[in-house]
C-alpha cells in the first residue's frame, strides 16, 4: 500500500496537529500525539473531498498576482460605492456568461472566489461542463465582451501562469 493511502495529506496534517496545539495551549507529547493522530484521523476522513491543488510554477508572480487582486479590491469598493451613492439611473447590472479555459476544480473556485470578493461582482454559477461562468455584474458600462476580456485577461490567464494545469 502506497503511503498516499494513509497518509494523503501531510502538510494539512502538520499544519492541523500545529493548530492543536496552539488551541490546548499546553504543549506536551501526549497533546502533541492526541493531535497528530486526530488530524490524521481527519484527513483520512476527508481525502475523498480535497481537491487536487495544481502545483506553484511561479510563486514570484502568484505575490504579485495577490497584491492585484487586493488593489483591484480596493478600487472596486470606491466604484460601487460612488455607483451606490449616486443615481440609480446610472446602474447597469447584467448577467454576463465568462467562457473559462481552467479544467482543475480548485483554480475554478479561486477564480470564483475573487470575482466575488470584488465588489460589483458575483459568480452566480458554472455551467455543468464547468465551462462557463455565470457572472452578475453591478454596472456593465460598455457591453459583455469588455467583461468577459478583463476577466480572462485579469484574472483567469495569470492563474493559468502561476500554477500546472492543463488548458482546456
Amino acid at each position: 500500500m502506497s503511503l498516499k493511502r494513509w497518509l494523503p495529506h501531510p502538510i494539512f496534517t502538520l499544519m492541523l496537529t500545529v493548530i492543536w496545539l496552539f488551541l490546548v495551549n499546553k504543549p506536551s507529547f501526549g497533546h502533541l500525539l492526541l493531535g497528530a493522530f486526530l488530524s490524521w484521523g481527519i484527513m483520512l476522513l476527508c481525502r475523498d473531498f480535497m481537491f487536487d491543488v495544481p502545483r506553484l510554477r511561479r510563486p514570484l508572480k502568484l505575490c504579485r498576482y495577490i497584491l492585484m487582486v487586493l488593489w483591484d479590491i480596493l478600487v472596486a469598493n470606491l466604484h460601487v460605492a460612488r455607483l451606490v451613492l449616486g443615481p440609480t439611473r446610472k446602474l447597469r447590472p447584467a448577467f454576463v456568461e465568462v467562457p473559462v479555459c481552467i479544467d482543475n476544480e480548485f483554480l475554478l473556485g479561486v477564480l470564483a472566489c475573487i470575482l466575488s470578493l470584488t465588489p460589483g461582482t458575483v459568480s452566480s454559477g458554472l455551467s455543468a461542463d464547468h465551462k462557463t461562468l455565470l457572472l452578475h455584474v453591478l454596472d456593465v458600462a460598455d457591453g459583455d465582451d469588455v467583461v468577459i476580456a478583463q476577466v480572462k485577461s485579469r484574472y483567469e490567464a495569470p492563474l493559468l501562469e502561476i500554477f500546472e494545469c492543463s488548458i482546456s
